[in-house]
This record gives C-alpha cells, sequence and structure tokens, in this order.
C-alpha cells in the first residue's frame, strides 16, 4: 500500500491500524534546534482523543504519545523524528459482524476490490483513528511556525449554521463547549442535535472553518503546487471530509466581478479579501480562510440492507463505539492539517532562496 506519506521536505509518514498494537508515525525535514513543548503536543492530542464529552465516541484512549528519535534535552535534532501511540482500548470483536459484509459508505469492499485482503477491525487503515499522527507532527509544525496563527472551529451541525464574518466571533469561546463552536447560544444548540441524533442511532455531519492569521507572503507556487490546491489535498485526505472551500468560495460564483475584486490599500493590503488571503496560488499575507465539509459518520445502529463477499443482500447494524458527529473532534485535526502545508511551503521557500 503507498500513500501513507505527507509532503516534500516536511514530511509525515504514519502507520498503524485502528485495532491493532499502535499507530505512529516518522516525520522528517522538520530542522535541527526547534524547543519543543512535549506538554503542548499531548494537550493537542487531547482535543482530538475519543470519550473526552458524551456527544463523541466513548472509545478510551488515553492516546499519550511516546518519542523515540528526533529529540534530544527537549529540542530537534534535525533526524527523524519517531512516535507511538499505543492503542489501550481495543475491541476487535465489536467488528466480527464485518469479516464477509460490506459496511455501506465504508471503505470495505473497495479496500477488498484494490488489494484483495483487508483489515476489518474498524476499517484497520482507513480508520479516522490513524489522524492522531496527523495531529503530534501538526503540533510540531505549529512550533516551527510559531509566528503563524491557525485556529479552526466548528460552524455547522446539520442545519444549525453559524453565518457571522469570523472577525467578529470570540475564538477564546471555542474550547469552551464540547462542540467547539465560539457562539455560547449556537453550541447548545448543536449538543442538542448530536445528542438526539445520538439516541436516534444515527449521525449527522457539519463545517469546520479555519482561520490562518501572519502566515508570510510568498506561500505556493503558481502552476501545480498553489498553496490553495495543496491546502486542499490536505484537508481532503482527512477522513470523511466532502468538501473544501476557500475565501468566498461558490457564494463568490453569485458576485460580478466588480463586486469581488480584491482592491488594494496603500500599504499593499486588500479592502477586502473575497481571494482569502491566496491570490495566483501564492499567499498574500492577508487572513487565509477556508471550510472543511464532513459526512455524517457511516456507521449508524439502524439496520441497513448491503452486501457480502459473494454479493448477495444481508443486513447489517452498526456495532462498536463511533462519533455521531465527527466535526467536533476534527477541529484539531484540520489545525494540523494547516500546519503541515505551511511548514512543508516554508521549507521549500528556504530552499529556493538558498539557491
Amino acid at each position: 500500500m503507498s500513500g501513507n506519506k505527507y509532503g516534500k521536505l516536511f514530511e509525515l509518514t504514519t502507520f498503524g491500524e485502528s485495532h491493532g498494537e499502535a499507530i505512529g508515525g516518522i516525520l522528517e525535514g522538520c530542522p535541527a534546534g526547534i524547543k519543543l513543548d512535549l506538554d503542548f503536543i499531548q494537550s493537542e492530542l487531547d482535543r482530538r482523543k475519543p470519550g473526552q464529552s458524551p456527544i463523541v465516541t466513548q472509545r478510551k484512549e488515553s492516546d499519550k504519545v511516546n518519542f523515540f528519535s528526533g529529540i534530544f534535552e527537549g529540542r530537534t535534532t534535525g533526524t527523524p523524528i519517531g512516535f507511538s501511540i499505543i492503542n489501550n482500548d481495543q475491541k476487535p470483536k465489536d467488528y466480527k459482524h464485518i469479516i464477509d459484509n460490506y459496511r455501506p459508505s465504508h471503505a470495505d469492499r473497495v479496500y477488498d476490490q484494490k488489494y484483495g485482503f483487508r483489515d476489518y477491525r474498524g476499517g484497520g487503515r482507513s480508520s479516522a483513528r490513524e489522524t492522531a499522527c496527523r495531529v503530534v507532527a501538526g503540533s510540531i509544525a505549529k512550533q516551527f511556525i510559531k509566528e503563524v496563527k491557525i485556529t479552526a472551529y466548528v460552524s455547522s451541525v446539520g442545519e444549525i449554521s453559524l453565518d457571522s464574518d469570523y472577525s467578529k466571533l470570540d475564538f477564546k469561546k471555542i474550547e469552551t463547549n464540547p462542540v467547539r463552536c465560539p457562539d455560547s447560544e449556537l453550541a447548545l444548540k448543536m449538543e442538542a442535535l448530536i445528542r438526539k441524533t445520538r439516541k436516534d442511532g444515527d449521525t449527522v455531519g457539519g463545517i469546520i472553518t479555519c482561520v490562518i492569521q501572519n502566515a508570510p507572503v510568498g506561500l505556493g507556487e503558481p502552476v501545480f503546487d498553489k498553496f490553495h490546491a495543496e491546502l486542499g489535498k490536505a484537508m481532503l485526505s482527512i477522513n470523511a471530509v466532502k468538501g473544501f472551500e476557500y475565501g468566498s468560495g461558490f457564494s463568490g460564483t453569485k458576485l460580478k466581478g466588480s463586486s469581488h475584486n480584491d482592491l488594494y490599500n496603500n500599504d499593499g493590503t486588500t479592502k477586502t479579501n473575497f481571494s482569502g488571503g491566496v491570490q495566483g496560488g501564492i499567499s498574500n499575507g492577508m487572513d487565509i480562510y477556508f471550510r472543511v465539509a464532513f459526512k455524517p459518520v457511516s456507521t449508524i445502529m439502524k439496520q441497513q440492507k448491503t452486501i457480502n463477499k459473494k454479493g448477495e443482500e444481508v443486513e447489517i447494524e452498526g456495532k462498536g463505539r463511533h462519533d455521531p458527529c465527527v466535526v467536533p473532534r476534527a477541529v484539531p485535526i484540520v489545525e494540523a492539517m494547516a500546519a503541515l502545508v505551511i511548514a512543508d511551503f516554508k521549507l521549500l521557500n528556504e530552499v529556493v532562496k538558498n539557491k
């Protein structure tokens, strides 16, 4: 299986399965001498880990990261950073019922067709548990690009949407509620919807908005390696993501060019920011903002018709521990992937300057 690496210079390789012994990663290309706050890395993992509130999966994982290379006396050495996270709460028996049956909207059938063999325990490599490795690497990337501020939050759950301009929001409220929505009143409504959806044995999707502030001018290239193209790839690689838009996105199609153009101020900033901080594939120094759409989690606690390996119609019902809505736990994952994109482009720019 290929496709286990992300990045060109700031490169992350992940390994492990959802119900295997452990998951982990190797982070290469991180410069030497960066002072790391290991407590910060763990706190980022804690934001993603299961069991953190009643509205997420109740799988009990400590998600404690163990570093075994690339860090000495609290600083990066410039060599590959190796780390692992032990799976403490494995329950492979919860998936015995899908050994030969394919769950609707999961990777089960295409996995069998492509590889001729699959790890049925929670989806194996295709499980969202792999994203914990991205959070570790992303929290290191954040400390490499410490001048850049990356903030993600839940802006919608189902039909409940936060339409406010992000500049009018109080980001300090994001971590004050389990949904991670900066509007306290709307957060309560979102939480109630998630609780009801779980009680009904169903799932619901949502949207995460992310804002990148203080990003330098010049990240990205004008042809295939556009900054927003790489950002889109990073976000679409996250489990359950169905859509990505940056700046004015699809709503920009409703405007005329005379309204959509970002006119300049004398200092080079722009009066508006429909471009979302990216022009011609290159960051322009304005805030970079984007939205990521997450589908309803595919595992539901309801009877559904499906097929087995023989193509026979069977009935299946979800078992195990699953999120009724994935967006609250996906907030740190979105931030982590954004940090990896920026760190990679920062190193690429340094290579160009040194030629």
